[in-house]
C-alpha cells in the first residue's frame, strides 16, 4: 500500500472512488515534483491527475500536505538506504551502493533537491534530521574502519556527494542521464582512504 495514500487518508476508510482520487493525486504530485518542483501548483497537479481543482481540494487537506507525504516518502527512503549500509558487515561496499541510490533519487527530482537544500517551505525538517543522523552515523563508521580519506568530515562527504547531481548545461555541453553515475565514481574515488 502506499504510505504517501495513507499519511493523507488517515480517517475513515473512504469509498473506493475517493480513493482512487487520492492513489492518482499522489502519482501525479510525485511526477510534477519531480520535473517541476516544489512550487508546482494545485491546479497542476489536478490537471496531471485528470481531477478538478474541486476534486483536488476533498480529497488533500492542502497542496502543501500533499506535497509533504510523497517528498516523506523520499526521505524516509533514504534513511533507510543509510541505516541498512551502516548495519552492513563491508562498509565500504555499503556505502558506495547506498550513494549511488541517494544521488540516483536526488538526480530524479528536482523537489527532492528542494527539499533537501531547505526550500518550498513544507514541514519536514524531523525527517530531514532523522536522515542526516543515519547519514553521519554512516560517515562515522567509514572513519573507523578506516576506508574514509583521513581528514574528512560528515559535511565533506554530505556536501561532496550533494554536488554530483550534474547541472542540465556546463561549457555549451548538456549532461545526460548517466552523468551523475561518472560523476559520483570520481567523487567515490577521492574520498576513499588508499
Amino acid at each position: 500500500m502506499d504510505s504517501a495514500v495513507d499519511r493523507l487518508l488517515d480517517g475513515p476508510a473512504p469509498r473506493a472512488d475517493a480513493r482512487r482520487n487520492v492513489e492518482r493525486l499522489v502519482a501525479a504530485a510525485r511526477a510534477a515534483v519531480d520535473e517541476v518542483g516544489t512550487a508546482v501548483t494545485a491546479h497542476e497537479i489536478a490537471r496531471r491527475a485528470g481531477v478538478g481543482i474541486g476534486t483536488f481540494y476533498r480529497r488533500v487537506p492542502s497542496r502543501e500536505a500533499l506535497l509533504e507525504a510523497v517528498l516523506a516518502g523520499a526521505i524516509d527512503e533514504m534513511t533507510e538506504l543509510a541505516r541498512a549500509a551502516r548495519a552492513a558487515d563491508d562498509p565500504w561496499p555499503a556505502f558506495c551502493a547506498f550513494a549511488a541510490d541517494y544521488i540516483r533519487l536526488r538526480a530524479t527530482s528536482c523537489g527532492l533537491n528542494e527539499a533537501l537544500g531547505g526550500a518550498g517551505g513544507l514541514a519536514l525538517a524531523d525527517r530531514i534530521d532523522e536522515f542526516r543522523k543515519e547519514f553521519r552515523g554512516l560517515v562515522r563508521r567509514l572513519q573507523l574502519f578506516g576506508v574514509l580519506r583521513a581528514g574528512l568530515t560528515f559535511r565533506d562527504i554530505a556536501f561532496a556527494l550533494a554536488g554530483v547531481v550534474p547541472q542540465a548545461r556546463t561549457l555549451g555541453m548538456t549532461a545526460d542521464r548517466t552523468q551523475w553515475r561518472r560523476t559520483l565514481q570520481i567523487v567515490l574515488d577521492g574520498v576513499r582512504a588508499t
